[in-house]
């Protein structure tokens, strides 16, 4: 029998630069605070691109254009896997007065190297290895992924 809670989960993370920062979150995760890129999981009927912006707008309030690909990332823990599709996006607005959602402590805009040393530690390797992906000049155009109907 297929065991369903060991299929590899299908995920999107917005890798969003601002000059020199990274918009990033800081969430409650099984009872301890880490920090990440807006993410998560694509819905069922939903595009990969649909589901990084509406993850994006839901964890930070910002609103972003998708612009490249900048890779797709698998993490094989002993408990799930992930398959995570990194989109490099654009800021394009603000809604400081959005509700986010429940596990989202705050939105941080943030250097590598702030994130590198900051007191609340990263989800997981991803965040700073997509964010070393972007500031190696790394980019994938988004036509590489077809969402076929």
């Amino acid at each position: 029998m297929l065991d369903t809670a060991r299929l590899p989960r299908v995920t999107v993370a917005a890798i969003v630069p601002e000059g020199t920062r990274y918009l990033l979150v800081e969430e409650r995760i099984g009872g301890r605070h880490v920090l990440n890129q807006p993410a998560g999981h694509v819905d069922p009927g939903e595009g990969v691109l649909a589901a990084v912006v509406r993850e994006t707008l839901e964890e930070t309030g910002w609103q972003v254009e998708p612009e490249a690909v900048l890779g797709i990332h698998q993490l094989v823990l002993p408990q799930i896997h992930y398959v995570r599709i990194a989109i490099l996006c654009r800021p394009i607005g603000h809604d400081p007065a959005r509700p986010l959602d429940a596990e989202i402590i705050r939105p941080h805009w943030l250097t590598r190297a702030e994130i590198e040393t900051h007191a609340v530690p990263c989800r997981s390797p991803l965040v700073l290895r997509c964010i070393d992906e972007h500031r190696s000049g790394r980019r994938f155009p988004l036509e590489l992924i077809a969402e076929v109907q």
